[in-house]
């Protein structure tokens, strides 16, 4: 089913996203270099090096990035002053590893996790606040995750999925202590977010936490990855560094096997056509697997643009979000 819509310490460290965009663009003054030395040879489904670097460096595609960016950061300070601070609990033995909570005044409401994301450069969840006001305001928890990111020493991606892992976990096991429903965990991610939501949803929770494989009653990825093959052969693997067994495991499209709920997948019309053949291309994997997969086609919106409709409940992701928890 496909659906077609029209049309990042707390919020003083602004540094969180606009640090973010510094990276975007030191990435994208590689990908300069990286085009005057390619010398066309075809890498990726007939794609150059050039083209496929181009293909996985969101501002290529975004000009107005830095904008939208500085919108995201306005819209959480201002969510923040209305929903004021949240209940901080850790779920792991390092800083980094401890989750927001920001509680609905509903008795045993349902929780939604928020995956943000930042290329995987990014570990601190404070930006993404706007995306949690609707969910608050219709009734459930908003949970939102701090973790390791790539730029930390010694960190790789595995120890990240292992920390999100851990993330839901700790919500399933301890929902009581806010007042969740640990019978009714959903959880969403945009970007490099979408991709760890991806490996949440396809993880052996059974196998490897002793915990129902339905955890998760409901997932949506957005502008995500779910195939590391290309990213590794990419620029972005100059700081990824993925191994073999990194690429396999933690990518959600091979290991469908595992994924136990509904799951919605959108992209915007405006993204990098790797991106959007990306989910595409989980889509049909999953469709394939007989399992619940929905397809949501946001026209005219690019990378950046549709992170933002997760800010308004009537918006692409907002709407999307609210009607997975059966409160739209």
């Amino acid at each position: 089913m496909v659906e077609r819509a029209s049309r990042r310490d707390f919020i003083a460290n602004a540094g969180t996203i606009l640090g973010g965009t510094a990276m975007l663009l030191c990435t994208d003054q590689s990908l300069a270099q990286q085009e005057q030395d390619d010398d066309g040879t075809r890498v990726w489904l007939g794609m150059t090096q050039a083209e496929l670097d181009a293909a996985y460096s969101q501002g290529v595609y975004a000009p107005n990035r830095d904008l939208v960016l500085t919108r995201w950061q306005q819209q959480s300070e201002a969510a923040l002053r209305r929903l004021g601070e949240p209940d901080i609990f850790a779920y792991g033995p390092t800083p980094i590893e401890q989750l927001l909570v920001f509680r609905s005044t509903v008795a045993n409401a349902p929780i939604h996790i928020f995956v943000h994301g930042g290329a995987w450069q990014d570990g601190r969840a404070m930006g993404s606040v706007y995306k949690a006001e609707p969910v608050v305001n219709a009734g459930a928890h908003a949970v939102l995750l701090d973790f390791a990111s790539m730029n930390d020493e010694g960190i790789r991606l595995s120890d990240m999925a292992r920390q999100v892992r851990n993330a839901v976990a700790w919500v399933y096991r301890n929902a009581a202590r806010f007042g969740g429903d640990r019978e009714r965990i959903y959880v969403s991610g945009h970007s490099s977010g979408a991709h760890l939501a991806g490996v949440i949803l396809t993880t052996d929770w059974v196998k490897d936490y002793d915990l129902p494989a339905d955890l998760i009653k409901g997932g949506l990825c957005s502008s995500g990855i779910f195939d590391l093959e290309p990213v590794r052969l990419s620029l972005r693997n100059d700081y990824l560094q993925l191994s073999d067994e990194e690429e396999e495991r933690l990518s959600p499209q091979r290991q469908i096997r595992h994924l136990s709920s509904p799951v919605v997948i959108a992209y915007g019309t405006e993204e990098t056509p790797e991106f959007q053949r990306q989910s595409r291309d989980f889509v049909a994997a999953v469709n394939k697997a007989g399992k619940p997969v929905t397809l949501h086609i946001g026209e005219a919106y690019n990378h950046f643009e549709i992170a933002e409709t997760y800010a308004n409940p009537y918006g692409l992701l907002g709407r999307l979000v609210l009607e997975q928890m059966h409160l739209a």
